[in-house]
């Protein structure tokens, strides 16, 4: 429905422009991730007017804020707000972007007690990256299942041990809360609200115009979901984040114990104990996992697949994969995909 604006003395008052059809909310964390942010506010830009002009006609974004202060991302740029807390009624989604966890604080006490008022107005919250965090602190989980990505898996067990986090998907829709692992997710979160609300043909012009691949529903999984997070010794657990964290380029297993605090023999006895194999005996096993997630998933060659997985040439790559699975990694492609590495309410399988 359209507003009147005033007009001249002793004329009619003149139509406004109407209302955009998506207006969005943004509350930034302290250290927030700009990449989850840009991802969502630049699809919402493109989708709001003609080529690539940024008019707010379909849609409306802003930052919003009870302060004036600029807010600090995790990469050390800073956002200012663009207006004060709005009126939760007149906004689609709150979303609001997470970022580091343990720098402090994340939000202030006025931009959370509105969070309460917008849910119980019934306006869909948005949880992004570690937004979800935020959320469940404000008690605003209770009940719902909430993404969270699997690098902040335990992170989250930890904090709040009565919710079950998800970390086998992309983003999760329950109700009226909205929670995004982040990263690339945030982007595929970004297309499916602005589809719901201006169009399938809107949603993917934002898309082509940010050269963005394939959307990805949010029930697809994460990349790579790790394993880490079944083992209960601290010293093993971040010994495979590390490996995790190094797929492409492998570390060598004493720069690892060294990373520990360990000697290579300390972590090799301490690897035996708790996964029952040698720490470089895992590390492969690792890599052929994440290269055969690539293969069933991706459409990417073999000798690419073979560098992404941290093996030097493809030769030793297509032996090792040959060894463990019992078929070439070509053969792989014929089969109907194997059960995957997965996650499910946080029992992650390993084969």
């Amino acid at each position: 429905m359209n507003q009147l604006r005033p007009g001249l003395p002793g004329q009619n008052p003149t139509p406004a422009a109407p209302l955009p059809a998506l207006n969005v909310g943004f509350i930034l964390t302290d250290n927030f991730t700009l990449s989850a942010f840009s991802l969502i506010v630049d699809q919402l830009r493109l989708a709001a007017d003609d080529g690539d002009r940024s008019r707010p006609i379909l849609a409306r974004w802003q930052v919003m804020s009870p302060r004036t202060d600029a807010i600090r991302a995790s990469c050390g740029v800073s956002v200012s707000p663009s207006g004060p807390l709005l009126d939760p009624a007149g906004l689609n989604y709150i979303v609001v972007v997470g970022g580091l966890l343990h720098t402090g604080h994340q939000l202030d006490e006025e931009s959370v007690a509105y969070l309460k008022r917008a849910a119980k107005a019934g306006v869909p919250l948005v949880g992004v990256c570690t937004g979800s965090f935020v959320l469940a602190r404000a008690g605003l989980m209770t009940g719902r299942r909430c993404c969270v990505s699997w690098y902040h898996y335990q992170d989250f067990l930890e904090e709040f041990p009565h919710h079950t986090p998800v970390a086998d998907r992309l983003y999760v829709i329950d109700g009226d809360r909205i929670t995004c692992a982040g990263g690339g997710g945030a982007a595929d979160l970004a297309t499916a609200l602005v589809e719901k609300f201006l169009g399938r043909a809107i949603a993917q012009k934002s898309r082509h115009v940010l050269l963005l691949d394939r959307q990805r529903t949010g029930s697809e999984s994460q990349p790579h979901p790790p394993i880490a997070d079944l083992v209960a010794d601290d010293r093993v657990r971040r010994s495979l984040l590390l490996m995790e964290q190094h797929l492409a380029d492998p570390l060598p297993i004493a720069d690892i114990a060294r990373r520990l605090q360990l000697s290579t023999r300390q972590l090799e006895r301490l690897f035996q104990t708790v996964m029952g194999q040698r720490p470089a005996e895992f590390y492969r096993r690792l890599r052929l996992r994440y290269a055969r997630f690539l293969l069933d998933t991706t459409g990417r060659s073999v000798t690419d697949i073979a560098l992404e997985s941290g093996f030097s040439d493809c030769a030793h790559f297509s032996r090792q994969f040959k060894a463990q699975h019992g078929f070439t990694p070509s053969d792989a492609r014929a089969r109907a995909p194997g059960p995957l590495a997965r996650n499910l309410a946080g029992q992650r399988l390993f084969e």
